[in-house]
C-alpha cells in the first residue's frame, strides 16, 4: 500500500514540474503575449468555469463513475436563473432579492438534477455512461424547451457584476474556485466519508463487505456534483451576461482531460484535488497558447480529444507495468 501510495506522490511530483517547465518554455515562446497583466486575469477569468467541472469529473471518477451531463446540468440550471432574473419566472421580485431567488433557483435545479443521476446510477445500479449520456440529452432538452434555443440576455447587474468583480486584483470567481478545491481537498483527505469514497471506488465489493453504505455514498456525490456544475454554469452566465442552450460544450471533453492528466484514475480509488488543480492550470495554459497561435476551435477539440486518447493510453500501460511490477515482486518473496 505504501508502494501504491508513492508511486501516486510520484506521479504527482512529475505533473507539478510538467506544469513548471511548461510554465518557463512558454516565458521565453510567448513572452509577454503570455504573461502580461491582461491576459494573466483573463486566465484567472476563465479556470473556474471549466475547473469547477473537473472537480465534479474527479468525484464521480473517484467513485468509480463519469458524469457526461455536467455541461448540460450547468448550461439548464443557468438558463432557469436566468429566467428568474429577467423576469420570466417569478415576476415582481428586484434588486438583490430577484438574485438571491434566482441563484437559489438554478442550484436548487443542479443539486436535483445530479440527485437524479445519483438514483438512476446509486439506486437502479445503472451504467454511469449510459444514465449520464441519457440525462445530458434530457436535460439538455428541457433548456431548449424552455428557450426555444434561443438566448436570455439582458440579466440585471446586480448578478452580472459577480463575474467581473476582483478581490486586490483577483478575479473573485477564481478566488472560488480556489476555495472549493481546497474544502474538497480537506473532506477527501482527512474525512471518514472522504475515505470510504476512495475504498468504494478501488474496491466497491470491499467497500459493501466493509458496512459501507454505497449506495447512499453514490447518491450524494452525484448531488455534490450537480452542485458544482450549477456553480459553473452560474459563473458562466454571470461573465457572458447571457444564457443559452450549449454554452461550453468543449468543456465536457476537457474536464475528462484534466482529470486524466491530473492523475484520477477512471476506475475509480485514486487521485488528488491537487492534481486536477495542476491540470487546470496546465490546460489553461495550453489554450492560452492555441488563443495566440490563432488555433480555431476545431482544431483546439481536435487536438484536445488526441490528448485524451493519449493519456488513456500511457494510463493503460502504466497500469500493466504497475501488475507486471507487483508479480515480480511476488515470485522474489
Amino acid at each position: 500500500m505504501s508502494n501504491l501510495a508513492s508511486r501516486r506522490d510520484h506521479d504527482l511530483y512529475i505533473l507539478i514540474g510538467l506544469t513548471l517547465v511548461l510554465a518557463a518554455v512558454f516565458a521565453v515562446v510567448f513572452g509577454e503575449s503570455m504573461y502580461s497583466a491582461r491576459n494573466l486575469r483573463s486566465m484567472a477569468y476563465q479556470m473556474p468555469e471549466f475547473g469547477l467541472l473537473a472537480l465534479g469529473m474527479m468525484l464521480a471518477f473517484l467513485i468509480g463513475g463519469i458524469d457526461l451531463s455536467i455541461v448540460a446540468v450547468a448550461n439548464t440550471s443557468g438558463i432557469m436563473t436566468a429566467l428568474v432574473l429577467t423576469g420570466v419566472w417569478l415576476p415582481g421580485l428586484s434588486g438583490y432579492g430577484v438574485v438571491a431567488a434566482a441563484v437559489a433557483t438554478g442550484l436548487t435545479a443542479a443539486v436535483a438534477f445530479g440527485l437524479f443521476n445519483g438514483f438512476l446510477i446509486a439506486k437502479l445500479s445503472a451504467s454511469p455512461i449510459i444514465a449520464t449520456l441519457g440525462t445530458m440529452t434530457f436535460y439538455s432538452g428541457i433548456g431548449m424547451a424552455l428557450t426555444g434555443g434561443k438566448g436570455i440576455t439582458g440579466l440585471p447587474s446586480a448578478f452580472t457584476s459577480f463575474g467581473t468583480a476582483e478581490m486586490l486584483g483577483v478575479p473573485v470567481i477564481f478566488v472560488c474556485f480556489v476555495a472549493v478545491a481546497a474544502a474538497l481537498s480537506a473532506f477527501l483527505s482527512r474525512t471518514a466519508l472522504g475515505r470510504r469514497m476512495y475504498l468504494y471506488g478501488e474496491n466497491p465489493l470491499a467497500a459493501r463487505f466493509s458496512a459501507i453504505d454505497v449506495e447512499r455514498i453514490g447518491f450524494w456525490v452525484y448531488g455534490v456534483i450537480g452542485l458544482l456544475a450549477g456553480m459553473s454554469g452560474h459563473i458562466v452566465i454571470s461573465r457572458v451576461n447571457s444564457a443559452k442552450v450549449g454554452y461550453g460544450d468543449a468543456y465536457q471533453l476537457q474536464a475528462l482531460l484534466v482529470c486524466v492528466i491530473g492523475g484520477i484514475h477512471p476506475q475509480g480509488g485514486r487521485g488528488k484535488t491537487l492534481g486536477v488543480v495542476c491540470a487546470v492550470i496546465l490546460m489553461q495554459m495550453l489554450s492560452s497558447a492555441f488563443t495566440i497561435l490563432r488555433f480555431s476551435p476545431y482544431a483546439k477539440k481536435l487536438i484536445w480529444g488526441s490528448m485524451l486518447i493519449v493519456m488513456l493510453g500511457l494510463e493503460y500501460l502504466s497500469a500493466k507495468q504497475n501488475v507486471r511490477r507487483e508479480l515480480r515482486q511476488k515470485i522474489v518473496h
